[in-house]
């Protein structure tokens, strides 16, 4: 989640310094100096050791000229290591101190561990995911981890940011995961009666309307029905070529829950007629809210995707939303080594070649393969 917060803030123009550990010969390094991390693109990185007084001492230099600190870390990590939000505003009254978490800052579980799962089930948003009459299904980790964790703390730093214009102060974000996702759920939870009327996987939305679901093709493939307002279904009943007399019925009985299992069964034999690429093809004149379901090898080069380059590179997507007279730039280089930027960065806070060359040699900080000097986008 804090990695790709970072990036949204990368992506958009703000000159992102991971603070990396250094590691000591025999360490095992971290996976991604050997896979490529996407969420480091656009950053740089400084490996300082927090456990040497010098190592603190630099990175309290680097928090006097910061704008912004995102924390990664369980309640109180930071004030173990000296590094409190009241002391660090001492020394930068302006800072922006982003605290991301699962459970959040207090609370009986803030102390506890958890993964997105676990902030999507005590949210109540887990329990309204999968089939009915099955456990709960979980949505990978988008939900939580990325979506109500990283990209509402960048907003939450936009924000302060934004606040911070008017008031020339910091402040501090409490960004739990639990309460971003509850927050992202806030039409779903509020307004209960109107999508859900039985058990999960029996009502409109959750996979029991048979207007609104996946449905296997020919080929093996799916494609996706979002058919919910009666002239979108009406013309997805034309496009899969039901008579005049069948599409009178299955408008009647659109909202007749009771219906809904026989009328899956006759969309899913329906669409198995044909293959994802020829409904997908069908449908081009119709419109139904009909689209196929694509894998991650196809979406870079659908039509509509391609057109508006809505992947940078395969896999790869562009950031989001599109500022037209300011656009957001993805192409900068990921990190590949932790310590890569260590000399550039600790110049530009005032540290000489002989300064730096001491720290490296007592363990405080390590540097790699430095980068070359790269200005900042802001």
């Amino acid at each position: 989640p804090a990695p790709f917060c970072g990036m949204v803030l990368a992506d958009f123009g703000a000159d992102v310094i991971r603070v990396d550990r250094v590691y000591l010969e025999g360490q095992t390094r971290p996976f991604t100096e050997s896979i490529p991390d996407p969420l480091s693109r656009g950053k740089r990185s400084i490996a300082i050791n927090l456990k040497t007084d010098e190592g603190v001492e630099v990175f309290s230099r680097l928090i006097v000229k910061a704008d912004v600190l995102i924390d990664p870390f369980r309640p109180g990590v930071l004030e173990k290591l000296g590094f409190g939000p009241n002391e660090m505003l001492k020394s930068n009254p302006r800072l922006i101190i982003a605290r991301l978490t699962g459970f959040g800052q207090n609370g009986s579980l803030s102390s506890k561990a958890g993964h997105d799962i676990n902030y999507l089930a005590i949210a109540g948003v887990l329990g309204l995911f999968g089939p009915n009459g099955t456990p709960p299904m979980f949505p990978m980790n988008l939900l939580a981890d990325f979506a109500g964790g990283g990209l509402a703390c960048a907003l939450g730093i936009v924000l302060a940011l934004f606040e911070r214009a008017h008031s020339h102060k910091g402040q501090v974000i409490d960004a739990a995961m639990v309460d971003g996702v509850a927050y992202l759920s806030t039409f779903v939870t509020s307004r209960v009666k109107l999508w859900k009327t039985g058990p999960r996987g029996t009502n409109w939305v959750d996979g029991g309307a048979p207007f609104y679901n996946t449905y296997v093709t020919s080929d093996g493939k799916y494609v996706a029905l979002g058919a919910i307002e009666t002239q979108f279904y009406r013309a997805a009943l034309k496009g899969l070529g039901f008579s005049k007399e069948e599409r009178k019925e299955l408008v009647a009985s659109q909202h007749d829950t009771t219906a809904w299992p026989k009328m899956k069964q006759i969309f899913a034999a329906r669409f198995k007629e044909k293959t994802r690429d020829e409904w997908t093809k069908v449908f081009e004149k119709y419109d139904a809210c009909l689209t196929p379901v694509l894998t991650s090898e196809e979406m870079t080069t659908f039509d509509h995707n391609a057109s508006r380059k809505t992947f940078v590179r395969p896999r790869i997507p562009a950031p989001a939303p599109r500022l037209l007279r300011t656009p957001a730039v993805s192409s900068g280089p990921i990190i590949k080594k932790c310590g890569q930027h260590t000399t550039e960065v600790m110049v530009e806070a005032g540290y000489s070649s002989e300064q730096i060359n001491r720290l490296v040699t007592k363990g405080a900080v390590e540097r790699r393969h430095d980068a070359p000097d790269r200005k900042s986008k802001l």
